[in-house]
This record gives C-alpha cells, structure tokens and sequence, in this order.
C-alpha cells in the first residue's frame, strides 16, 4: 500500500460504527516514548536526530504488530501530501511543520499511527470509530510491550515515562474522544459544558487538536494529567466525563426537536439543499453544512444518507485531499470549485 492508496480507503475512525457513533466520531489512545539516555527531538542536533530516526526505524520494524504498515521519511514528501496526513488525523500539525529526522509509520487500516521525532522520539496513537477508548488501549498496549522489548525508554520509578512536556510524564498517556455536538452549540449552553471540563482537567480543542479552534461542531476532549492515576484509571475518568457529555447532548436534542421540531429540520433541509446545489463552497462552510447534515442523519429526518457516506466528506473535502484528487496544486478558488464539484456528485446519488 502506497501513500496514494489512502485517497481511496476509509479510515477506521470515520467509518460511523462502534458505541455512541451519533455523537463520538472516534476515540484515540496516544502513547509518548522517549529513548534513554538520548536528546530529546527539539534539543537533538542533526546527527543525534538522525541517529534517533534510524533506531526507532529499525525498532519499528522488528515488532510483528507493525509488519503491515506504510513508513514515510517526511523529507521525501512534499508539503500536499504532509497536510493529507494531516487531515486525515495521522500525524500533526507541528510535526509537518519541519520535517528534517522525521518520519511517520501507518498501519494499512489507519488504525495505528507513529510519530518519530515530533515532541517525543516515538508517539504512538491508535485510533477506534466511535467510543471505544478501551479497545484502542488494548490495541495500543500490545505494540508498547513490543515496542519495550526493542528499544530502551527512558523512565523513572518515581516518575514514569520521561516526556519532552512535563505534562507528559507517567504514564505518558494522552486519551482523546472526538465529539459532535451540535445541540449543545445550538442551545447556547456548550460554554458552561466547556467550562466545567476545563475545572476537571481535561481540555478541549478543535477538529485538529491542538492550536486549532472548535468548527462544525465537533470538539476534542482529552486528559491533562498524565502522572500518577494508571492508564486504565486515566481512561475510566475520560469514560465518566464523556458518558455526562453524551447524554447531555442527547438531552439537548430531545429538547431541540420537541420545541422546534420544524425549524431544526428546516435548517437540516437548507444546509443539505445548498450542498447539493452549490457551485463555489468554502472549507469552513462545508464543515459546517455538513454538520447539519449529520445531525439530520442521526435524528432520522435524513433517510437516504449514510453517516459514514457524511464523515468521509468531512475528509475528502479539505485542501490537500482535493489537490490529491485532481494531482495538481490549486488555488484557494480552485479548491473551492473542486470541493462543490465533488459534493455534489456525492450527495445527488442517493
């Protein structure tokens, strides 16, 4: 499998399946690592990281759970193709950013992702479709054990995991729970809902994560405290605030289609009516029609659209996967013919 194959494969994490699909997109267990005894990336020189880029490699490639998988030298890609990694939640922001020692390695599902040499020498994320942060620990633990058994990590008994952020330090452990939330937004009460999580210590971001801002509805919330609760712990207190979260979502959308049953579907028709037609159509607006559309999925007042057919436009309609499609760079403008273009042959077959 090839870089290029993905443009034709849906992720695991967007295929709309698994506990609470209506209202959790996807959850993710990201582990960081670090070798002993060895710089860390943002401290490293150019021999040291590349010294770093080759052990990891090498590590990487004797664990039997990685056999099937894709390795990206990131220097050897050019920057369309690092924000179609991006975009489809493989690798980060920052670590596209400078790409000298860098590398990524990705399962052929997406399932499983590895960051080498961004903040940490090794972040290893998997990622489940739906709320299933158990089963992605399950997933990700076997690789760690493996992985422990090829490399040498740095680690403390009183402190754990060594990590490039203190924040990071313990169990090294980062769960992420990727949310819809329309009806809060649209009941003026996700401030307050935000604001409480923030007094949990768990924190929220945007579609992205980190740096980037809350669009069409979705927020990711994960845990801020890494040292001291075990994974398992850590998990159990995502599990709890996400379970509030659900069914506070779930309340606001009773609410919504009692009171205003016909506006709310009025608006689900307009956003979906103006996908289907319109010629020239921006990202965020995508996002946030699309939005519309999803919600109208999962209130059953769209019948003939999937969830999983909305999640991949989600995708399929960024910048970089549209350049991918066409196999050319395209202006702002362009994208957004393109975009239109696409939707619309997506939407008007069903």
């Amino acid at each position: 499998m090839q870089l290029n194959d993905l443009l034709t494969h849906t992720s695991e994490w967007l295929k709309g399946t698994g506990p609470n699909s209506d209202i959790v997109i996807s959850s993710r267990i990201r582990l960081a690592r670090n070798l002993d005894k060895e710089a860390f990336p943002h401290w490293a020189n150019k021999s040291q990281g590349q010294a770093t880029l080759s052990t990891v490699k090498d590590g990487l490639a004797r664990v039997d759970f990685l056999k099937r998988t894709m390795f990206f030298n990131l220097a050897d890609i050019d920057s369309v193709d690092k924000q179609f990694l991006v975009e489809r939640h493989l690798m980060s922001l920052d670590h596209a950013q400078k790409s000298d020692n860098k590398a990524l390695v990705v399962d052929d599902e997406e399932i499983i992702s590895i960051m080498i040499n961004e903040e940490d020498h090794i972040r290893t994320q998997v990622m489940q479709s739906g709320f299933n942060l158990f089963e992605a620990w399950n997933i990700i633990n076997e690789i760690d054990d493996a992985l422990s058994k090829e490399l040498n990590f740095a680690f403390l008994p009183d402190w754990g995991y060594l990590t490039a952020c203190p924040t990071n330090t313990g169990t090294g452990m980062r769960g992420s729970v990727m949310l819809h939330l329309p009806a809060l937004v649209m009941s003026r009460t996700i401030d307050r809902v935000m604001a409480a999580i923030a007094k949990l210590s768990f924190t929220t971001r945007g579609l992205y994560g980190e740096g980037t801002h809350a669009m069409g509805n979705f927020f990711q919330i994960s845990n801020q405290v890494s040292l001291g609760p075990s994974e398992n712990e850590i998990i159990e207190s995502i599990n709890g605030l996400i379970r509030q979260i659900i069914e506070q979502e779930n309340q606001a959308r009773e609410n919504l289609v009692s009171k205003n049953g016909s506006l709310i579907e009025d608006r689900i028709n307009r956003s979906l009516g103006i996908l289907k037609s319109a010629r020239i159509i921006s990202s965020q607006e995508t996002v946030e029609l699309l939005s519309m559309v999803r919600l109208g999925c999962d209130l059953g007042m769209i019948k003939n659209i999937d969830r999983r057919s909305i999640n991949e436009l989600f995708i399929i309609t960024q910048p970089a996967h549209l350049q991918k499609k066409e196999n050319k760079k395209l202006s702002s403008d362009e994208r957004d013919l393109k975009r239109a273009e696409l939707i619309r042959e997506r939407l008007n077959i069903h």
